[in-house]
């Protein structure tokens, strides 16, 4: 059941209101759940009691009330509060034995909880000898491997930007195998870790400890930055960390979407900072190094699959793709080889186009990207591409919102995390409630579904 508030509420807020929550006493009639204070359980009652109510109906569990409680053992003000329950009153049934109930859990252990941030494996294929350098990204692969290796002189802090799929995350993780080679303490940690964790420690009140585990590090490397941004508070404890491990002439290594200057909800003290060290931009492949990071990989699959040979005129139909990231191209190039391994078919032009799915338009394969998706949505409701990644809940962005989700979910092979990632940072479950709400809609209204269906027909043409 905690796993699926959870995954509902995402990993900050279950941190900070739920994992410390209680179950005080249970039976057929009554369940309490205890609250450590009385203002966490003036919260829960007031904003998640119907989330927690939900998950024990979905495993078969209605007790006949659902009240939340300060425990006795917290505060003298526990028996007041007890009297006074936010109460949930379902049909009552008699509580099945294989529930999973949430543990007795009063003062987790700070030193477990930090030990958290250690937990990153990192991928031991993803080295600088195994980035494919080109006109676009040779100096950033150089820079990096240059800091990496400790010839960056005395440039504390390394910010590498670009597109989604570009090779930021391969150059981070290179960049932590090329440090603990040299035997230094690496950190690595994507935006929503030092988030979580950050705000974990706020609410056990454990900030100390979690500043020093920071600072114990000789690297800290920071994976999609943008996402802190959502966070005033997050944003400025990331500043003060980056000011300490300067001080203390430690390196920093950060990757976003965008350059500092446009980092929204960072203030100039944050962007300065970060602009002050060595800022490099990773652009789009062209097709020569497209071509080359699919010819690395079919040697590589070939190796491990003597039996798969990917011919090269269908390597570079593949480098033909237009819009599509490295990581496009290596998800394609995996799809297709694992077909060809699976079902022992000799690779052709055609035996691709059937396994991965791709139209092919004037003899090049083609797709719709949610770039597209994104750019055509927001054109045809007369507003900028940017009101998708914003905070706006205005219905006249908010519906749109949801149809460029919902598009990029019918149109291309995106999970719903990364869709969501495409959209501001929000949420899988975000996009999940914004596919199911465009579904509803067009049973409902058939001119949305009209206006829907014109913008997927489009789409499909887009090329």
């Amino acid at each position: 059941m905690r796993e699926r508030l959870r995954k509902e509420l995402g990993d900050p807020i279950f941190e900070a209101w739920i994992a410390p929550l209680s179950l005080e006493a249970w039976d057929k009639d009554d369940l309490k759940i205890g609250a450590a204070k009385q203002f966490v359980r003036n919260w829960v009652a007031n904003h998640y009691i119907a989330r927690i109510e939900r998950a024990f109906r979905a495993e078969n569990a209605e007790p006949a009330s659902l009240s939340v409680v300060v425990t006795a053992a917290s505060s003298a003000v526990a028996t007041q509060v007890s009297k006074e329950p936010v109460h949930i009153t379902p049909q009552p049934s008699i509580p099945p034995s294989n529930v999973s109930y949430m543990p007795h859990v009063l003062a987790p252990d700070p030193t477990s909880a930090v030990q958290g941030l250690w937990s990153r494996m990192l991928h031991p294929q993803q080295t600088f000898d195994s980035f494919i350098p080109g006109q676009a990204n040779e100096f950033g692969h150089g820079a990096a491997r240059a800091f990496a290796e400790g010839r960056g002189g005395d440039i504390p802090l390394l910010y590498i930007h670009g597109g989604f799929g570009f090779g930021k995350t391969h150059l981070l993780n290179a960049a932590a195998l090329e440090f603990r080679k040299r035997t230094k303490k690496v950190l690595f940690l994507r935006a929503e870790d030092f988030m979580r964790h950050f705000l974990g420690a706020l609410y056990r009140k454990d900030t100390l400890n979690f500043k020093e585990e920071l600072r114990s590090a000789d690297v800290l490397i920071i994976d999609d930055l943008q996402h802190i941004c959502r966070s005033a508070a997050t944003a400025s404890e990331f500043l003060y960390t980056v000011n300490a491990l300067a001080d203390l002439r430690r390196k920093v290594v950060i990757a976003a979407d965008r350059a500092p200057a446009a980092l929204e909800g960072l203030g100039a003290d944050v962007k300065s900072r970060i602009s002050g060290g060595l800022v490099i931009q990773l652009g789009k492949p062209d097709r020569e190094t497209a071509l080359a990071i699919l010819r690395y990989r079919a040697a590589e699959f070939s190796r491990l699959r003597p039996g798969v040979a990917i011919p090269d005129d269908v390597l570079e139909r593949i480098a033909d793709l237009e819009n599509a990231s490295p990581r496009d191209l290596i998800a394609i190039f995996t799809k297709l080889a694992t077909y060809a391994d699976l079902t022992k078919k000799p690779v052709t032009a055609e035996m691709a186009e059937e396994a991965v799915g791709l139209r092919m338009i004037g003899g090049l394969a083609a797709k719709t990207s949610i770039e597209d998706i994104q750019r055509k949505t927001a054109e045809f409701y007369k507003l900028d591409v940017r009101d998708f990644h914003s905070p706006q809940r205005a219905r006249r962005v908010a519906r749109p919102r949801q149809v460029a989700m919902y598009l990029a979910r019918k149109l291309t092979t995106r999970s719903l995390p990364e869709i969501g990632r495409r959209f501001g940072g929000r949420d899988h479950t975000t996009v999940l409630h914004a596919c199911r709400r465009v579904e509803a809609l067009c049973h409902e209204d058939p001119l949305f579904k009209q206006e829907v269906d014109f913008l997927s027909q489009m789409l499909s043409k887009v090329m």
